[in-house]
C-alpha cells in the first residue's frame, strides 16, 4: 500500500481568484458543463474531502450525480459513491447535513486524537450521525495522519474539494499530486472575498507545470503538475 493516496485538488475561481463571496448565499461558479466534469472527477476517486466549512456553509452531498457512472462503479467493484471525508477541529457539525443524510456509503470523520473520544461518543448519541466513523488523527489534526490512515483503508486516489483553507494546507505541506482550477468568467471585486491560499504562506519561487489548459463551456479549465 502507498504511503498516502494520489491526491487531486479541485476548485473553481473567478477571474480575480476568489472562491465565494461574503454574501450569507452561496456563489455558485461552476457551469453545468464543469459541474458535469466534476462527477466524472469524482467518479474515479476512492474518497472525496472537504473541510468543516465547506460543510457548514455549502452543505455538499459529495456524491457521484450520473447514474452511468455510479453503475459504472459497481461494473469495476466499487461502491457507487467514494467514501465521503471530513475533516473538522470542533466537531461541530450539523447532523442534519447532507454529509450525513444523502445517500449511502462510508463517511470518515477526522479530528484531533485528544477530542475523538469525545466526538465519536456525540456522534453515536444522535442517530443521524451514529454511522459516521470519527477517527482522531495527531494533536492538532495532521493532514499526513489523515492521508496515512486513508491509505491504510485501501484508499488510493482522493479528490480534495475545499474548502480555501483545506486546499492551502495541502498546498503549503506539497501534498498535492494534481491541481484543478476552473476559471469562471466573473469577478467578484471584494478584497475580503475568500480565496485559495488566503490564510498559508506559500512559496513565491515554486512553479507548478501546466499540464493542460481546455474550454468547458464558457470557463476554462487548468490543470497543473507539481513541477
Amino acid at each position: 500500500m502507498a504511503e498516502r493516496p494520489y491526491v487531486l485538488l479541485s476548485v473553481a475561481t473567478s477571474i480575480d481568484g476568489c472562491i465565494d463571496d461574503i454574501s450569507d448565499t452561496r456563489l455558485i461558479l461552476s457551469n453545468d458543463a464543469d459541474l458535469d466534469r466534476v462527477d466524472q472527477v469524482r467518479a474515479s476517486c476512492n474518497a472525496i474531502l472537504v473541510g468543516a466549512g465547506t460543510i457548514r456553509r455549502d452543505n455538499p452531498a459529495l456524491l457521484v450525480r450520473s447514474a452511468e457512472r455510479r453503475n459504472r462503479r459497481i461494473v469495476h467493484g466499487l461502491p457507487p459513491n467514494p467514501v465521503r471525508v471530513a475533516l473538522t477541529a470542533s466537531g461541530d457539525l450539523d447532523p442534519a447535513a447532507r454529509f450525513f443524510t444523502a445517500g449511502e456509503g462510508a463517511r470518515l470523520v477526522y479530528v484531533p486524537a485528544a477530542s475523538a473520544a469525545a466526538i465519536r461518543d456525540r456522534f453515536a448519541a444522535q442517530p443521524a450521525t451514529a454511522a459516521a466513523e470519527v477517527i482522531g488523527a495527531g494533536d492538532p489534526l495532521s493532514l499526513e495522519a489523515v492521508l496515512a490512515d486513508l491509505a491504510g483503508r485501501g484508499v488510493r486516489r482522493l479528490m480534495v474539494e475545499g474548502g480555501g483553507h483545506v486546499l492551502a494546507q495541502f498546498l503549503a505541506g506539497q501534498l498535492a499530486d494534481e491541481l484543478h482550477v476552473a476559471v469562471a468568467p466573473i469577478f467578484v471585486g471584494d478584497p475580503y472575498a475568500p480565496r485559495i491560499a488566503a490564510d498559508q504562506s506559500g512559496d513565491p519561487h515554486h512553479r507548478m507545470h501546466l499540464a493542460e489548459a481546455r474550454l468547458v463551456g464558457d470557463m476554462v479549465l487548468l490543470r497543473y503538475l507539481p513541477s
